[in-house]
């Protein structure tokens, strides 16, 4: 099947009076869940990262595409250095969540990003989370023109939002 025919399989870039972000539709199935039928605390680490690599995708920069050196000199890949979850209500199973990503700040080799879990508006879960652009070899590197500018048109939107 070609991404014409899931044309939001990867979720979507939205821009509203809050700025821009990425969200990600997420089903609550039986295996994220503990006994109880509540969302176990590491489904919500996979959510974001999910809600991340399908960003990274729509920005026009996958991570196979990092890994395999296609947008640059050396292969690389985006590492996380640093998660902090805020874990506010359950989910549950069955529910549909959406992940929303903003970018909060660049550096010379790393992202930091907001995300937020929530269902039907209502925030389950907020995380910020730092990724850092590393070689295949372990060393830092600055991130491409290519990829700052499309995650600095998102840091931009954020602190000035369109009318």
């Amino acid at each position: 099947m070609s991404v014409e025919q899931w044309p939001d399989v990867a979720g979507r870039i939205v821009r509203d009076e809050a700025g821009q972000r990425h969200i990600l539709p997420v089903r609550v199935y039986f295996e994220d869940t503990d006994a109880g039928g509540v969302v176990y605390h590491a489904s919500y680490v996979r959510y974001c990262e999910r809600g991340r690599t399908d960003f990274l995708r729509l920005l026009g920069t996958d991570a196979r595409r990092l890994i395999d050196g296609t947008d640059s000199t050396e292969p690389a890949a985006f590492v996380v250095r640093r998660m902090t979850f805020d874990f506010a209500r359950p989910g549950r199973m069955d529910d549909l969540l959406l992940v929303e990503t903003r970018v909060r700040e660049l550096g010379g080799a790393s992202v930091t990003l907001d995300q937020t879990i929530s269902r039907d508006g209502v925030s389950l879960v907020t995380a910020v989370v730092v990724v850092v652009l590393i070689s295949i070899s372990g060393k830092p590197l600055r991130l491409s023109t290519a990829v700052r500018e499309a995650f600095s048109a998102h840091a931009e939107a954020k602190k000035n939002p369109a009318p």
